[in-house]
């Protein structure tokens, strides 16, 4: 692996629970004052990928995001903030059933699959709700 593919993929290891885009990646590189180019960024996080080392994510933005794939990992899903864009790894994998009924219904062996929940965080949420209640306020005292 060249120098410039360990380092990026240092990045990853050292930000392990981020989901970074290449663009997010390239500006880490910045501001670690590594001379990397940005192509050299995109086409590493594509290769890192295709290696099976990262996992490509698409969140609701269309940005396609990276993840470290460890080999210990079982797989988990995401929770996504609609509000602030917060997102929240899950470790629970209910699906396991339901990929053998489909593997078995279908005849496909199933490779991978993606789940994402949206709603608002614990923060966002709260964060509405005296919004609300401010709202709310106002138009009683009027």
């Amino acid at each position: 692996m060249t120098a410039q593919r360990e380092l990026i993929l240092k990045i990853f290891l050292d930000s392990e629970d981020e989901h970074m885009s290449a663009e997010e990646v390239y500006r880490k590189v910045l501001n670690r004052r590594l001379r990397i180019s940005k192509a050299t960024v995109y086409r590493t996080v594509d290769l890192l990928s295709d290696v099976g080392l990262l996992r490509r994510i698409v969140f609701r933005d269309g940005v396609i995001r990276y993840e470290l794939v460890s080999k210990d990992e079982h797989h988990h899903h995401h929770i996504i903030c609609t509000e602030c864009g917060r997102v929240e790894e899950f470790p629970f994998d209910l699906l396991d059933d339901l990929e053998k009924l489909i593997e078995k219904s279908t005849g496909y062996k199933i490779t991978d699959h993606q789940l994402k929940f949206y709603g608002l965080c614990s923060e966002c949420a709260k964060k509405k709700s005296n919004e609300a209640t401010d709202e709310a306020t106002k138009k009683a005292t009027k």
